[in-house]
């Protein structure tokens, strides 16, 4: 029966195309047009971008395998993503908005120095191609998992990039945000459905509760360790602040209030999302006892009708594509606006910037999925390179709210000092066990403790203020 599945993913890929296609012309122009959608998007097309950037396979399948044998905790890391979003949208995307810039570090140059623009677009990179690589990997999980007789793992990550790298090349962050309206439908019902029919099958919540193995947690909201829980939200509101990807989508809202509705209604779309995966991964431990937890969601889905299991299966792959976009975007945009135009091609014709923007997504896309091929454990360390925002979100916050305090080399040795910072994390156990055993187990703890004392140390050394425009 697994033409029926398959066709459901096939008309929703196609459904993508379609759209994508009809809508290729709102990308002409140069490289605002293509990459920044022309500063034109609404809040009701920015709430769903954000909402399919936030939403991946760690979301789902990540927050599935973890409620396996952490109940319904699991679903903290969806509502962290959600406070971070709501958090922007409440105190800085309608300020991001009024900086009228590309990127981050191009702030970073106006207001500090070239060196501080170069070292933050060089981390910016590193983390979002990682980040990206990471949806080719979840991508082939999804398809090879779902569907074993008619894709392996590396089919399925041939298939996924094909499909968000098509769909970026053609109509670009346009493209995007109207693809992931159609995509954040998929997820819902994906995970809604998949959710109804697993407490269906056990016999609802009541027998759930009588049937969890002895010292399964189930809705205990708390079970995962609220220390864990904590770190996620320290490392979310961190995260949401400076990365390009994120960030980029309120400096393409059309003005200042769509990029603050966009961000609100977006982290209220973002938050059931995990709660829900997680009554999955709570059930797959009543329907499956005994199975590897990453299998908790794909063994439940594959347990299901050929439809049901279609429908979920199109909106897991969905929660993926639509990551992958936005980052391949956000990174493209890093390339041509902060490198190409910055130091080699300043004088760009609006036809040069389309024909370098499209070349930049091709490109990346080749060195990410060479990348998703080649290395190991990126989903293990993904938490752990986010640390890496604690020195872009302190200097942007700064820069924006508290200018008087800025020296022109906070952005330069904030970030080097943050790169050093996660070094010395990994390289040192004793560290990590100092902080494990004072309830701070994340890096990102550390990182802003160095963040902190750098910002001030060169507040106290550095007497250059910044550039601050009327």
């Amino acid at each position: 029966m697994n033409w029926i599945p398959l066709s459901i993913v096939c008309s929703y890929v196609i459904l993508l195309y379609v759209i994508t296609w009809l809508t290729r012309r709102l990308s002409r122009g140069g490289m605002i047009a293509y990459l920044l959608a022309g500063r034109s998007l609404p809040f009701w097309i920015i709430a769903p971008l954000l909402t399919g950037l936030a939403i991946g396979g760690a979301s789902t399948i990540g927050v599935a395998e973890r409620a396996y044998h952490a109940g319904i905790s699991a679903g903290w890391y969806n509502a962290a993503w959600a406070a971070g979003a709501l958090l922007v949208g409440l105190i800085a995307a309608h300020r991001y908005r009024q900086l009228e810039i590309c990127t981050l570090p191009e702030l970073f140059e106006k207001h500090y120095s070239v060196s501080g623009r170069v070292i933050g677009v060089m981390g910016q990179l590193v983390l979002q191609l990682v980040i990206t690589s990471l949806q080719y990997v979840a991508g082939g999980a999804i398809l090879s998992s779902l569907l074993p007789d008619v894709f392996s793992f590396q089919t399925g990550m041939l298939v996924t990039a094909v499909v968000f790298v098509g769909i970026t090349l053609i109509g670009g962050f346009w493209a995007a945000g109207l693809t992931n309206i159609v995509n954040v439908v998929f997820i819902y019902a994906g995970v809604i459905l998949g959710a109804v029919m697993a407490v269906g099958k056990v016999g609802g919540f009541g027998e759930i509760v009588a049937k969890l193995p002895s010292g399964h947690p189930g809705f205990d909201l708390g079970a995962i360790g609220w220390g864990l829980i904590i770190a996620w939200f320290v490392v979310m509101c961190t995260t949401v602040f400076s990365v390009q990807s994120i960030v980029q989508i309120s400096f393409a809202a059309k003005d200042s209030r769509s990029a603050r509705r966009g961000f609100i209604l977006g982290g209220l779309i973002i938050l059931p999302v995990g709660f829900i995966s997680a009554i999955i991964g709570v059930a797959a431990a009543i329907l499956h006892p005994g199975i590897i937890p990453t299998e908790a969601l794909p063994r439940t889905v594959l347990s299901l009708s050929p439809f049901v299991a279609g429908i979920i299966l199109a909106g897991l792959w969905a929660a993926d594509v639509s990551t992958a976009s936005a980052l391949l975007v956000g990174s493209a945009t890093l390339v041509v606006g902060d490198l190409i135009k910055r130091f080699v091609a300043p004088d760009l014709t609006e036809k040069g910037e389309r024909v370098v923007s499209r070349v930049s997504v091709l490109v990346l896309s080749v060195f990410t999925y060479v990348l998703a091929v080649s290395v190991s454990g990126i989903l293990k360390t993904l938490l752990i390179g986010l640390t890496l925002t604690t020195a872009y979100t302190l200097v942007t916050l700064m820069t924006i709210f508290w200018p008087q305090v800025c020296r022109r080399s906070h952005a330069t040795w904030t970030l080097l000092m943050a790169m050093v910072a996660l070094i010395v994390w990994l390289i040192f156990p004793q560290l990590q066990s100092s902080f494990q055993n004072i309830g701070l187990p994340h890096p990102i703890f550390f990182c802003w403790m160095v963040c902190l004392v750098t910002f001030f140390i060169v507040f106290m050394l550095d007497k250059r203020r910044i550039q601050v425009p009327n």
